[in-house]
């Protein structure tokens, strides 16, 4: 375990279907969203503040990104 992951509960998003797709796990705190690659949990993971991560879900939602 990395000592970054103390005190995170990570977890797969439903829409993840479990084939060895691409699958990413998050965790929140207070005040930050962290994210990782679900097939390199020991590998880089991004932090994101609580606005930052509200306005991607909110733009997603959207459909800004595309399919």
């Amino acid at each position: 375990m990395n000592n970054n992951d103390i005190g995170l509960s990570w977890f797969k998003s439903s829409y993840s279907s479990g084939e060895g797709g691409m699958c990413v796990e998050v965790a929140a705190t207070a005040d930050t969203v962290h994210v990782r690659d679900s097939k390199n949990r020991h590998g880089a993971r991004l932090g994101f503040s609580i606005r930052q991560w509200d306005a991607f879900i909110g733009r997603l939602r959207a459909g800004e990104f595309g399919r």
